[in-house]
This record gives C-alpha cells, sequence and structure tokens, in this order.
C-alpha cells in the first residue's frame, strides 16, 4: 500500500489526467454517436460494402418517413379535420379578383378557340357581357366544388403518401424534422458523457495504481465508451412518466419532461415544411387520387357550361353543335384546373391561418400517451442504437490503449 501511495504523490499529474481524458472520452463517444444519428445524408466509402457509413436517419429515410407519417396520420392529424376549417365563402372572397382573371381568360379563350367564327362576329360590348356571365357564376362553382372537396377529402388527399413522398425525397427535410425537436437531448447525451467519464475515470484510475495492468486503460476505455453511451440513450426515454423517489427527487425522462416545448416545435415544422399549403394543393391537383379532383371540376364547370348555353337560347346550342360544345367543356375545365393553384395562391395566407395545422398537430401530440409520444423520437436510433454504443466502445478503447502508451513512457 505505500508503495502505491508513493506512486501517486510521485506521479499525481498522470493520475489526476486519467478521470480527465475518461470524461474526455465519455463527451467524445457521445457527440461521435449523436453526429452519426445524421450525418452524412450521403453513404460515404466503399459502396457495397462495410467500409463507409451514412447517418442512422437518412440511412433508413424510407423507414423513417413512413414511420412519420403512420404517427402523423395516425395519432396527429386527420385530413378531414383541417379541410373542415375552410370556409368556401371566406376562400371565395379572398380569391375574388385572380378568380375573376382567370375565368376572364378561360373564358375569352375557349370561346375563340372552340366557336372562333360566332366569337369575333360578335361586338366587343356582346363579348364583355358572356365574359361577365360566366364570372357571376364563378363564385358559386368554386364553393360547390369546396363543398364537395371537404365531403370527400380522405378519398381525395392521401396526406401519408405526400408525407413519404417528401421526406423520402427530402432526407435533410426529415434529419431537421428529428433532430430539431431532439437537440436538447443530443446536447444531452453528449454532456453527460463528461460526467459519466470522470467518475468512471477516478476508478480507473485507482485500478491502475494497484494493479498497473495495461489491460485496464482500454478496458476502461471501452467501458466507459459503451455503458455511458447505453446509459445516456436510455435516460433521454425513461422513465416515460414521472417517478418521485424518497427525498423528493424526481426522475423524468428528459425528452417526455419537453412534451409542451417539443409539441409546439413539431407542429411548426409539419406546418411550415412538410404539410404546408402548397404541398397539400399539390397532393390534391397532382397526387395519385387528383382524377378524382379533376372529375369534380369538370363536372362543375361542365354544369356551368350548359346553364350558360341554356340561357343563350336553343339556337346558340345548335350553332355551336353538340361534340362542338362537349370540347369546350373539357378544354374550359383542364384550364380550370391548370389556373387554380396560381388562383388559389392568392389565398394561401387565409388557408394557413383557417387550416392552423401548427396548433392542430401541438394540441395533438399534447395528448398523446407516454408511449405514442416516445414514438416520435425512438424510432429513430432504436433499431441501430447498438452501432453507436459499440463505436463509442471501440473509441474508448483505442483512447485507453494511447493513455497506456503515455503512462508508460
Amino acid at each position: 500500500m505505500r508503495a502505491v501511495l508513493d506512486d501517486l504523490a510521485a506521479n499525481w499529474p498522470l493520475y489526476a489526467a486519467i478521470p480527465v481524458v475518461a470524461a474526455l472520452i465519455g463527451y467524445v463517444t457521445k457527440r461521435v454517436a449523436v453526429e452519426m444519428m445524421f450525418r452524412p445524408l450521403e453513404f460515404v466509402g466503399i459502396p457495397g460494402t462495410v467500409l463507409g457509413w451514412q447517418g442512422v436517419v437518412p440511412a433508413h429515410g424510407g423507414r423513417m418517413a413512413a414511420k412519420a407519417a403512420e404517427l402523423l396520420t395516425t395519432n396527429l392529424l386527420s385530413v378531414s379535420d383541417v379541410f373542415s376549417r375552410i370556409d368556401p365563402a371566406r376562400l371565395t372572397r379572398e380569391m375574388e379578383q385572380p378568380l375573376l382573371r382567370a375565368v376572364d381568360d378561360i373564358a375569352r379563350d375557349v370561346l375563340a378557340e372552340y366557336h372562333p367564327r360566332l366569337w369575333e362576329r360578335l361586338p366587343p360590348m356582346a363579348r364583355d357581357l358572356v365574359v361577365k356571365q360566366v364570372q357571376a357564376s364563378s363564385p358559386r362553382v368554386v364553393r360547390q366544388v369546396m363543398d364537395e372537396l371537404r365531403d370527400d377529402i380522405d378519398t381525395i388527399l392521401d396526406i401519408r403518401h405526400l408525407s413519404v413522398q417528401r421526406l423520402t425525397r427530402d432526407k435533410a427535410l426529415l434529419v431537421r424534422l428529428i433532430r430539431e425537436t431532439s437537440r436538447p437531448e443530443m446536447a444531452f447525451i453528449a454532456r453527460s458523457g463528461i460526467w459519466f467519464g470522470l467518475a468512471l475515470g477516478v476508478a480507473q484510475s485507482v485500478v491502475w495504481a494497484v494493479t498497473k495492468n495495461p489491460l485496464v486503460m482500454p478496458v476502461f476505455g471501452a467501458a466507459i465508451g459503451l455503458f455511458t453511451d447505453w446509459l445516456a440513450i436510455k435516460l433521454v426515454f425513461v422513465p416515460r412518466d414521472p417517478v418521485r423517489l424518497p427525498g423528493g427527487l424526481l426522475l423524468h425522462g428528459k425528452f417526455q419532461r419537453r412534451r409542451a416545448e417539443v409539441a409546439r416545435q413539431y407542429g411548426d415544422l409539419v406546418a411550415n415544411e412538410l404539410l404546408t399549403v402548397p404541398n397539400l394543393l399539390d397532393a390534391v391537383l397532382r397526387g395519385p387520387r387528383s382524377d378524382r379532383v379533376v372529375a369534380l371540376i369538370r363536372r362543375e364547370v361542365s354544369a356551368a357550361v350548359d346553364e350558360h348555353a341554356r340561357n343563350a337560347g336553343p339556337l346558340v346550342t345548335a350553332t355551336v353543335g353538340r361534340r362542338r360544345l362537349e370540347e369546350m367543356k373539357d378544354a374550359a375545365a383542364a384550364r380550370a384546373v391548370e389556373a387554380l393553384p396560381d388562383t388559389l395562391a392568392h389565398a394561401e395566407g387565409y388557408l394557413a391561418r383557417a387550416m392552423d395545422v401548427a396548433n392542430l398537430v401541438e394540441d395533438r401530440m399534447l395528448r398523446m400517451t407516454s408511449v405514442e409520444f416516445e414514438g416520435l423520437l425512438r424510432p429513430a436510433v432504436r433499431q441501430d442504437e447498438w452501432k453507436l454504443v459499440v463505436v463509442g466502445g471501440i473509441i474508448g478503447g483505442v483512447v485507453g490503449e494511447l493513455q497506456v502508451l503515455l503512462m508508460l513512457h
């Protein structure tokens, strides 16, 4: 024992450095583990081999996107709830002027293309009167389309498909969705390595002083990396519900404690980057079920054209011809679908406020069970967390071996 104390006194700077180095190992292994979850976005290394790495989240982008979309559509959002908040009359007022301009262009173009002689013979005042009549009925057509769209939106808009498509195509968005909502947890994992490593480093220095065994440093280094990575990840999620220990100490998973903050951040990200008004409109008009929307718009436009044809009298209908009239309906409907995104863009502010996706997601998240809430982040690390822990152990072992070389020389 005397020899051990003499050695400690003679080499105290080296022994004091062991806990510091252990704390550094703990921090570095955690920081590397965190970064390996998200970076790089694309595989770096030799393709087709294990010699390389791609961030855990982007590497499993399809699975992660599917899981995020499932959570979104199962627990957080109902597309009917979102669209039921839109008032067709208010929407029509918001887009009134661009709607009238679009109808003016469509009516003049279609009539000039499909019945040029009749259109050219009409005096300018008569042409304007025809266009005004069409414009007068356009708000009613828009309201009818929106009413039917709201009632049947579940069969028209597939939010899950939209979410998976967007998140799979944009890996950076998928990473941001997970990383931004878990940034404090990731920082906690890294910082916890300092304190865990420091405590284990003290034990490491004592064992080294007693044994002088060259295996002590790499074994302890690997243990620090393995154990502290595993423990830090666990402490992020467990316990799911608050546990009060004797003495008033409260244990609660860090991610679970931040539910209100996470809900607000997640809602903002979903509303501002995933389920934006342009993305939703694009999915409605160009998504896998868009043929139903086109058929709906064509039916309403066709009814409006028939009504104007009847009001214009049988002579006009006979002059145009039934086949030509059908072609005009198709052309008018196609032009209406084509013009709809630009026309609705003028009401984007109202649509965003009315649908209020951010607050809807936040409210639903606050009502989730602790298990459901954990599912927001846990799938991102569960399947491959063993890799992160093993890498932490390897780095810790290597640094421990370097410590041995330093102590012996």
